[in-house]
């Protein structure tokens, strides 16, 4: 009885009752900025600011909950992966010419300042200056995928460049934390290419896992699992749970797996979003410091914008992706303990960055929710930035002769493809923005064609008027893709009937008030659907 007693003792001591309590703290800054339209992951932020003010600090906790999200993170980004989109030059070129150029101009900016005796800037020599100059070159993952994912826009041709970009960042930050801690990967780095062909055991593994709580696990064991065994060999575990999940990735499960770890993705990056608000107390010198480093922020946006562009990405994706990936990034904070470890730069730079990294989120959020309005302010400008040469799959959409739209081409999207194939006389033309959902329905023998209804250039592809179209289909996954297709065709002068898709009964209303005149509801329909087979199963049966 008294070592039970003992032990839950030692367990109450374990649980520290701040951690729950800086979590709550959280969700209300979190529910407060969602008032105002605002994403939660800005009043989590805001949180750990307020937090560390009030003399709250950083724990144990925290840090192992803040690690586990963005190593889910990364693992569900490896499961929506394309490799061979990194090779495309939109990503690798655009990704280190960017990493160049803002070196070059932070390295610049900083040592100016330096020499004119500026706050922090004063005490910085050339390679102190170089070292911040590269931290600051990096973007955020966290942020980035968790915008396109609310955004519903992780699949679209920008949303994977910009994935696709962010993972070259993170290869350069890997190489560097490599050589700057003096400590090369172990040779058993090779063992890790026995992953390749063990895909396939994984894979099998992954089949008789059913849908329900073995798979989430499953999930959980491969993306810690990866992690620890880059760990291993003197590697970064995120970079191995990202890998372990591209080799997942071509698993029929994959998407599957990758929504049945969101929201627990989404809860451990509360943490993540804390601590980085806990990171350091700061003083008016750090503050200034850092908001003198705000300057940058545009400037790295800017750069995104032009270079997407000259590699053919349209100005709205390419707009749309200098916003997301406008900001500082985590990495630069690992990046600075190590220069203050190896003596590169002062500690008052943990706190610059950390201040500097959480005001870049804010106002990136601020960006990213008048996206659109920015977007379409500058849109003159942008459009005369374009190229004359298209990317592949994103050309001019001939739609002459075509009676029926859907956007979506998924699992509703392609039913109803199929259902209304024989009054359209075949003239209906499916719409999608993941590469290989048009892949999968052209090869199935559907009309499918790459595109984003949310995007105000698609309607520029259109070489023939939409006037023809007798109706249209929203069945994207996503609500506020569906309530932003539904707004932009409005704009563009279609007066047809829209029908859409919902998954709550809350989002009904919502689709309806903007320009929606059907809204179906998947899980109401499901059984409608089913009531209607087991009415044709007694009939059959009386007679």
């Amino acid at each position: 009885m008294s070592r039970e007693r003992s032990d839950m003792e030692a367990l109450d001591i374990s649980i520290n009752y701040r951690d729950p309590a800086w979590i709550a703290v959280a969700f209300m800054f979190g529910l407060l900025v969602r008032q105002i339209n605002l994403p939660p992951m800005v009043g989590f932020l805001i949180a750990g600011f307020v937090l560390h003010l009030l003399g709250a600090e950083d724990s144990p906790f925290l840090r192992a909950v803040a690690d586990m999200g963005v190593t889910l993170l990364l693992f569900t980004i490896g499961l929506k992966l394309r490799v061979n989109t990194l090779f495309r030059p939109e990503i690798w070129a655009t990704t280190t010419i960017h990493m160049a150029l803002t070196v070059g101009l932070a390295l610049g900016f900083i040592l100016s300042l330096g020499w004119a005796g500026f706050l922090l800037f004063s005490a910085v020599d050339f390679t102190s200056a170089l070292i911040a100059a590269f931290a600051l070159s990096f973007s955020s993952t966290v942020f980035a995928v968790k915008t396109l994912e609310d955004r519903g826009s992780l699949m679209s041709r920008y949303g994977q460049a910009a994935v696709g970009i962010l993972i070259m960042q993170d290869i350069a930050a890997v190489v560097f934390l490599a050589f700057s801690s003096g400590k090369l990967p172990s040779l058993w780095t090779f063992a890790l290419l026995a992953l390749i062909p063990a895909r396939h055991l994984l894979a099998y593994i992954m089949d008789r896992t059913g849908h329900g709580e073995l798979l989430a696990i499953f999930g959980f064991s491969m993306a810690l699992g990866g992690a620890a065994l880059f760990e291993l060999v003197g590697m970064k575990g995120d970079l191995g749970a990202l890998a372990v999940g591209v080799l997942l990735s071509h698993h029929a499960k994959a998407k599957q797996l990758a929504n049945n770890l969101m929201t627990f993705k989404d809860v451990f990056l509360v943490g993540f979003f804390l601590t980085i608000g806990l990171t350091g107390l700061p003083t008016w010198e750090t503050a200034a410091t850092a908001l003198v480093l705000m300057v940058l922020i545009p400037v790295k946006a800017a750069l995104f914008v032009i270079l997407l562009q000259r590699f053919r990405v349209r100005s709205h994706g390419a707009a749309f992706g200098g916003l997301v990936l406008g900001n500082d990034s985590e990495f630069g904070l690992i990046v600075v303990a190590i220069a203050i470890g190896t003596g590169w730069l002062q500690p008052e730079w943990m706190t610059v960055v950390a201040i500097s990294l959480c005001a870049s989120l804010i106002l990136s959020s601020l960006f990213n929710v008048y996206a659109n309005a920015i977007y379409n302010h500058f849109r003159s400008s942008l459009t005369r930035l374009e190229t004359v040469r298209r990317l592949p799959g994103d050309e001019d959409i001939d739609l002459g002769g075509h009676r029926m739209l859907i956007f979506g081409m998924g699992r509703v999207g392609r039913a109803a493809y199929d259902e209304m194939r024989s009054y359209a006389q075949d003239q209906i033309v499916g719409i999608d923005l993941d590469e290989a959902q048009v892949a999968r329905n052209l090869k199935e023998g559907r009309n499918v064609v790459l595109g984003d209804a949310t995007n105000p250039e698609f309607w520029s592809r259109l070489i023939t008027p939409h006037e023809d179209i007798e109706m249209i289909l929203i069945a994207t996954p996503n609500h506020r893709t569906n309530i932003e297709a539904a707004i932009r065709m409005r704009e563009r002068g279609y007066t047809g009937p829209i029908v859409s898709t919902a998954l709550y009964p809350d989002q009904v209303q919502e689709l309806r008030d903007n320009g929606v005149d059907e809204v179906f509801n998947i899980y109401e329909e499901a059984g409608s659907g089913a009531a209607k087979r087991m009415h044709a199963l007694l009939g059959n049966t009386e007679n």
